[in-house]
């Protein structure tokens, strides 16, 4: 399975899928226990948050209280820790995903307006909303499984108040390394940051030849395709056969499609012009008008991903057409319709009215930038929510009411005020994520029951003991830290917990520091852009690579590890 999920073999829904029908058959779990996983408290307290993660968007524009929080005039530096302050804050309540999408070209245009490359900002925002995460038990999704399996062995459960101070510390200690070292860790792929533009991608784009076109029959130098501002012909697609690289003197034919490679600006410039070419979505859009133009990044979890730009049947399924594809340190060729898809992939689209709400519903994509108007926040909602969703966190801190109490009371508060409807409802239910999450807690108890657990439990204490319980604690966080980069965090603490959990066992000793171990390094997900939904919504608006996570996430990997295990330490000396 974890094989399949890293090579992007399979989609990890199905991954899992497939997995867990293998237990069922083979008698190691039964099917009541993997539809057992639905009626799970904690599941249903990561979809209300979710849920009411929309509600907060829909209702309140978070932009407008960072553009407050910004003056003009602040220093990169200043900027950085305010905004990884912020953002680190906003995630330890509410899921990240979205406060990243929300704010990507947000933190764009600021380094826009500053001249400093985006690729100086958004690792560190990703990061920092991952490490804010840990501050509270409602912060990720990671945490709330690893309740739940704790829930289903009778074992102690985290409270807020267990994740605090190792939260609070990693989130400090790790903003302010960033806050000084991002600008020597992180690349400046713009060197030149005077003529730094918000075009810095390069689409791939595909053109017709009009059939009354004024470049039929003459070459490409004459038609003065040869040294256009901001785009280059890459290639020319004549009966299916491709010529490339294309010479001065080719002579354009009838039906020929060119392909260009160039930046955002000039491809919307290329399409708005009356040249002779056209696009294959001109059918669609009138580009003789305004053209609502936005930028999307493929989710990890799409169903598109794998398929081809035609298969997905963007003008049916999302009222758009895809003009345009970015994918970041690759060189693309071809049709456009003909390019399969990845995680990650950067779309530009003419979109329709109906655009924003479809891709709400399918959540396929992530929208990066786009000219829509945004909500604007009603101040007596804000500070009704903000007030009752504060008392409702120190009730939940001190043990007053169970998490899922206090969820439900908000969630119900935003629907009764209609702040959410059951169309939002519907509509933001991601029915992929929910199947892992159940799956997940079927796969820790496939682990346990097969005996796996018991058996990865001995090897560890067989060859970590005579170093001592702290070096089987260590080992565990390791272990559950590569998982977690090449895989996803949910995998990792399903397989994770049933290790801990009969090593706790066996050693006689508090499970707690084990499951802490579990909670922070499942979490610890900065070394790939696979590893985290949010790096890859950064990844191709970043312009980065595989290497430059890893460049800044090794030490912040190492420096998050570090504080998380010497404080478990520090607050469970009775493991030493």
């Amino acid at each position: 399975m974890f094989i399949a999920i890293y090579r992007n073999w399979l989609r990890p829904v199905v991954a899992f899928a497939y997995t867990i029908i293998f237990f069922v058959i083979t008698g190691i779990i039964t099917a009541p226990t993997v539809i057992k996983g639905l009626s799970n408290d904690k599941i249903a307290s990561i979809i209300l948050i979710i849920l009411i993660t929309t509600g907060i968007r829909k209702n309140f524009n978070i932009e407008i209280i960072f553009n407050n929080l910004f003056k003009d005039g602040i220093s990169y530096r200043s900027f950085l820790f305010k905004m990884m302050s912020q953002v680190a804050f906003l995630s330890s309540f509410v899921n990240n995903t979205p406060v990243v999408a929300l704010m990507t070209p947000y933190v764009i245009k600021w380094g826009k307006k500053n001249k400093i490359a985006p690729s100086k900002l958004l690792i560190p925002m990703s990061f920092s909303t991952i490490m804010g995460g840990m501050i509270t038990i409602i912060g990720t999704s990671t945490t709330l499984l690893l309740i739940g399996f704790l829930q289903k062995s009778n074992e102690p459960l985290l409270r807020s108040t267990d994740l605090l101070i190792i939260g609070l510390s990693i989130t400090i200690i790790g903003v302010i390394f960033l806050t000084f070292f991002s600008n020597k860790l992180l690349p400046n792929y713009k060197d030149l940051v005077d003529s730094f533009k918000e075009k810095q991608r390069e689409y791939l784009i595909e053109t017709k030849v009009k059939r009354n076109s004024e470049y039929l029959g003459k070459s490409i130098v004459k038609a003065g395709l040869r040294n256009m501002k901001g785009v280059f012909l890459v290639e020319i697609i004549r009966e299916n056969k491709k010529i490339s690289p294309v010479e001065p003197e080719e002579v354009i034919m009838k039906e020929d499609i060119l392909i260009f490679a160039g930046n955002t600006e000039y491809i919307i410039d290329l399409a708005k012009s009356n040249n002779g070419l056209k696009l294959p979505q001109d059918d669609l859009y009138s580009v003789e008008e305004e053209i609502e133009v936005t930028e999307c990044v493929v989710s990890n979890y799409s169903s598109m991903v794998g398929k081809t730009v035609k298969e997905v049947s963007f003008r049916n399924r999302y009222d758009a057409a895809v003009v345009a594809i970015h994918r970041q340190g690759h060189k693309l060729s071809g049709k456009i319709g003909d390019i399969p898809l990845q995680a990650g992939d950067v779309l530009l689209l003419f979109s329709g009215s109906d655009f924003k709400e479809r891709v709400e519903l399918y959540r396929d994509l992530f929208i990066i930038s786009s000219t829509r108007e945004t909500v604007q926040n009603d101040n007596k909602k804000f500070w009704v929510l903000g007030a009752i969703g504060t008392l409702i966190a120190f009730l939940l801190i001190w043990g007053e009411i169970s998490l899922f109490t206090s969820l439900l009371i908000i969630f119900s508060i935003l629907v009764g005020s209609k702040m959410l409807t059951l169309q939002d409802v519907k509509r933001e239910l991601d029915l992929n994520m929910v199947a892992i999450l159940v799956m997940s807690i079927a796969l820790g108890e496939a682990v346990s029951n097969s005996g796996a657990g018991n058996i990865m439990a001995n090897f560890m204490i067989e060859y970590l003991m005579d170093f001592g319980t702290l070096a089987i604690l260590a080992g565990l966080m390791l272990a559950c830290t590569i998982l977690t980069n090449v895989v996803f965090n949910a995998a990792a603490v399903s397989v994770a917990f049933p290790i801990a959990y009969e090593v706790s066992q066996q050693l006689e000793v508090p499970g707690m520091p084990f499951y802490l171990g579990i909670a922070f390094s499942a979490s610890c997900a900065f070394l790939t852009p696979i590893s985290y939904q949010t790096h890859l919504i950064i990844f191709g608006p970043g312009g980065y690579q595989f290497k430059d996570f890893f460049k800044v996430g090794l030490p912040v990997t190492i420096l998050y590890l570090t504080i998380s295990f010497f404080l478990i330490i520090y607050l469970y000396p009775q493991i030493i």
